[in-house]
C-alpha cells in the first residue's frame, strides 16, 4: 500500500530514494494523484485507474517540472479521457503500417537500441508484416511464434506483439487482441552463476592473463561498473582523470588507477585488431572463467552482478563512493 500523506514542496524535496527499485506515495487531498520514487531519485506524479477491466497507471509528468496543483487539477480530466471508448478505425491498414505508428508513439530506446529491435523486427515478424491488422488471428500468432528458433526469443516477440496488439485496441483498429488467446513461451530463465566468492576468483584468474590489453579490458569489467559494449569500445578522449570521470559515468578509484597505468597510444582504450576496438574476446574469456571456477558465466553477468550490490546515490561523489566501497568490501586486497 502507498504511503500517504498531504503532497507539498518541502515533503516531496525530500523524500528518500529507495535502495533499489521505486516506492508509491498517495495524496491525501487529491487520493487518486500519486508518486513514483525511483532508487535514482526521479520522482513522477501518476494516476491509476481500472479500464475495461485492465488496471492502467497513466503517467502526468515529473515533480518538480510539473507543479503539485497542476498534477491534482490534472487529475480529473486524463481519467475522463482513460474512459473513453477508442473510436472505431474504419480504415484498414496492414501490420507494417500499423508497426511503423507503435514504434514512433510507444517504444522510447536510444539508436543502437532502436535498430536492434528492428532487425529483430524484419527478421522474425516480417511473415505478418502483408496481412491486415483487423485480419490477423490467434493461429497467425502461434505460427508465427513457433517459427522463431529459440525460447527466449520467441518470448520477447511474444511480448512484443502482445504489446503491438494492446496498442491496437487502444486505437481502435482491432477489437480483442488475438495474442490473448496464444499460450506464452515456456523458456528456462538462465540463473546467473557470479556471487562475491566467484568474483574474488574471476580477479585471481584475470590477473594471470598475460596480454596486456585484454587482463586490462577483463578487469574493467570489474571495476568500470559497465557493460561489456561500453567498456570495450571506451576512448581515451572520454576519460576525464582531473574529475573522476567516464562521459557521464564516476570511475571507482581501481578504474582510475588502471587506465592510468595503460599506454595512452591511441584512439581506443582496449584497441583491437585492424585499427578498431576490442570486440569479443570470447576465447580468452572462456580460459579465464574455466580457470575461476565459472564456465557459465558472461561477461555481462559481471556488470549485472555488480549493479545489484552497489547502492545508487544521486549525488556523483557519493555514487562513486559507494562503487569504492562495494569493491573493497567484495575484493579486499585483490587487485
Amino acid at each position: 500500500m502507498a504511503h500517504q500523506f498531504y503532497f507539498n514542496p518541502y515533503i516531496l524535496d525530500n523524500l528518500p530514494a529507495p535502495a533499489r527499485g521505486f516506492d508509491v506515495v498517495q495524496d491525501i487531498s487529491e487520493p487518486r494523484l500519486r508518486m513514483y520514487i525511483t532508487s535514482r531519485g526521479v520522482k513522477t506524479f501518476f494516476v491509476r485507474k481500472r479500464v475495461r477491466g485492465k488496471d492502467k497507471r497513466i503517467l502526468i509528468g515529473n515533480y518538480p517540472q510539473i507543479d503539485i496543483e497542476d498534477a491534482r487539477g490534472a487529475v480529473p480530466s486524463i481519467l475522463d479521457e482513460a474512459m473513453k471508448k477508442p473510436p472505431i478505425r474504419r480504415k484498414k491498414i496492414v501490420f507494417k503500417q500499423f508497426l511503423d505508428l507503435y514504434l514512433a508513439n510507444k517504444v522510447r530506446r536510444g539508436e543502437d537500441s532502436q535498430m536492434k529491435l528492428a532487425r529483430a523486427i524484419d527478421r522474425h515478424l516480417s511473415g505478418l508484416f502483408d496481412k491486415k491488422i483487423c485480419e490477423i488471428t490467434s493461429d497467425d500468432i502461434r505460427e508465427c511464434v513457433a517459427n522463431i528458433s529459440g525460447p527466449a526469443i520467441a518470448a520477447r516477440m511474444y511480448e512484443l506483439l502482445q504489446s503491438i496488439f494492446n496498442y491496437a485496441v487502444d486505437t481502435g483498429y482491432v477489437k480483442t487482441n488475438p495474442v490473448m488467446a496464444v499460450d506464452k513461451v515456456k523458456q528456462n530463465r538462465r540463473v546467473r552463476p557470479l556471487n562475491r566468492a566467484g568474483l574474488c576468483r574471476l580477479v585471481d584468474a584475470i590477473g594471470q592473463v598475460e596480454d596486456l590489453t585484454l587482463r586490462s579490458a577483463f578487469l574493467m569489467l570489474v571495476y568500470g561498473f559497465a557493460p561489456r559494449s561500453k567498456i570495450f569500445s571506451m576512448a581515451w578522449e572520454d576519460l576525464d582523470f582531473n574529475h573522476d570521470m567516464w562521459l557521464s559515468r564516476p570511475l571507482s578509484d581501481k578504474a582510475i588507477v588502471l587506465l592510468q597505468d595503460l599506454p595512452q597510444d591511441g584512439h581506443w582504450v582496449f584497441a583491437g585488431r585492424g585499427g578498431i576496438h576490442l570486440t569479443d574476446p570470447r576465447t580468452a574469456w572462456r580460459r579465464v572463467v574455466a580457470a575461476a571456477g565459472i564456465p557459465n558465466l558472461t561477461m555481462d553477468d559481471v556488470y549485472k552482478f555488480l549493479m545489484r550490490q552497489v547502492v545508487w546515490a544521486s549525488d556523483r561523489e557519493d555514487f562513486r563512493a559507494n562503487l569504492n566501497a562495494l569493491l573493497d568490501e567484495v575484493l579486499g586486497d585483490n587487485v
